[in-house]
């Protein structure tokens, strides 16, 4: 289009001076666009992305109630940090966190601390930053050195990583045995008088199991009584925290356990909410250390806050709200149960194709409603990433990938069963699946796909700089 002709509103969409040419790519656009025209080129743009709700590998939230994208559309230009400002928005959260301290067990919930967060990753790290410094204080007052901080933790997400990295703590990650999980003697073994807690994972990324939070307590409970030595635990409920109280209510994991000083849950997994929420919930108000608070102002009084981020949207703490009036402790347990049923069907039908050893069959009194396995045939003449090769060409994204140390040569697959994932739609991927198998018996691939060789599917990171040369 010439400037003696521009671009007219009742235009055709693709034949506009915006469709004929290129996205910027790497310079700041000079021209304006019609919103239509914008909105036509991203919207394009994201249909390479995959299918969320085909998406079997994230554990994040893929399908909402229509009143949920209401109350986001309704809360995003709110943010959440301006108290004042948006004081309803404020008292929610408040409400969430004591909500969710009672669904935690906290001996007093009404007075339990706790704040949202961005996600799970950040809930983790202030957890982690409270038990630094409870510990950091007990030692000065005895008079003993506080710069070898370490924490213990079995196979975990790279957010614990980063918090020892970032936050200058020892993290003492054991490497994983044949039982996948962390054991409660060798929590233990890793213990010394600098450690600030043991991370116990409930709801294992790696293979959706729950790591024992009552024997490890037990553990410690012992080495405190033979030691003097008295560690504190934290749970990574990510995964777990919201469907154990609902489908495995008798199993000690929370606030039953004396030990237990924080909990970290998302809101955007199991929780239900949109992404970017999450929570971190102390036992008591003594567990976070006064130190760490900032006071913002409040309808004319002080809130406190403890927050890594400042500015961020409301609405998935309104979302989370919502959910859970709508849908209470009955609600949450259907939706749950619903999962549960989903994954043991997967898991059978799983078994029954033949190929495969499940190692996690999505029981809730030991794991997350998620089935993993791995190829019963160490000689198979394809690998579990050529099936998910296959599976991807259907769209489904149902990861491969290989355990890590001392394991890291197991290679796995897994699906995590989400609310929406009905039987109707596991019929359909497993129609799929027993079609890619077929095709692989038919004509096997000349060379099995290797873990480098497929797409990256990792639940661990590597750092630029090893922790070796941190220092050096």
């Amino acid at each position: 289009m010439t400037a003696e002709s521009p671009d007219r509103p009742s235009d055709d969409t693709f034949s506009s001076s915006s469709m004929l040419s290129r996205a910027p790519k790497a310079q700041f656009p000079l021209l304006e666009r019609q919103p239509r025209d914008a909105y036509q080129l991203v919207h394009d743009e994201l249909l390479l992305d995959g299918v969320a709700r085909m998406n079997l590998a994230t554990f994040c939230t893929t399908w909402m109630e229509p009143e949920v994208h209401q109350l986001m559309a309704e809360s995003i230009d709110k943010n959440i940090v301006d108290k004042d400002e948006y004081p309803q928005t404020a008292e929610l959260e408040s409400r969430c966190v004591h909500m969710l301290a009672d669904l935690f067990t906290a001996p007093n919930p009404a007075t339990t601390v706790g704040t949202s967060t961005t996600g799970s990753s950040e809930a983790a790290m202030l957890a982690g930053l409270a038990a630094k410094w409870r510990w950091r204080s007990r030692r000065a007052a005895a008079g003993k050195d506080t710069g070898h901080p370490n924490f213990v933790c079995g196979p975990v997400q790279v957010c614990w990583e980063k918090f020892g990295r970032y936050f200058d703590v020892e993290t003492r990650q054991l490497p994983m045995g044949p039982g996948h999980v962390m054991t409660p003697e060798e929590a233990v073994a890793a213990c010394d008088e600098n450690t600030i807690a043991v991370v116990v994972t409930f709801g294992q990324t790696f293979t959706g199991r729950f790591e024992d939070v009552a024997a490890i307590s037990r553990a410690l409970d012992d080495l405190q009584a033979r030691t003097g030595l008295d560690i504190p635990i934290h749970v990574d409920a990510a995964s777990g925290a919201f469907v154990a109280p609902f489908c495995a209510p008798d199993l000690a994991w929370d606030f039953r356990l004396p030990r237990v000083k924080s909990i970290n849950a998302s809101g955007h997994k199991t929780g239900l909410a949109p992404l970017g929420s999450g929570w971190v919930i102390w036992r008591e108000s003594a567990d976070l250390p006064e130190e760490l608070i900032f006071n913002v102002n409040y309808l004319g009084g002080q809130m406190p806050t403890f927050n890594l981020n400042f500015s961020r949207p409301g609405g998935q703490v309104v979302s989370s709200y919502y959910n859970f009036l709508r849908f209470g402790r009955e609600g949450y347990r259907a939706v749950q149960s619903a999962t549960y049923t989903v994954a043991a069907y997967l898991a059978q039908e799983l078994g029954a194709l033949g190929p495969f050893e499940i190692l996690f069959d999505g029981d809730p009194q030991r794991g997350i409603p998620a089935v993993t396995w791995t190829l019963s045939d160490p000689d198979s003449p394809y690998s579990l990433f050529d099936i998910a090769e296959e599976l991807r060409s259907r769209g489904w994204l149902v990861p491969a990938y290989t355990l890590p140390p001392d394991q890291q040569e197991v290679a796995v697959q897994r699906i995590v069963v989400r609310h929406g994932l009905s039987l109707d739609m596991a019929d359909l991927m497993l129609d799929d699946l027993r079609r890619a198998l077929a095709k692989l018996d038919a004509r096997p691939p000349a060379r099995r796909l290797l873990a480098s060789e497929a797409p990256a599917f990792i639940h661990d990171a590597t750092p630029a700089v090893p922790n070796e040369l941190i220092g050096s």
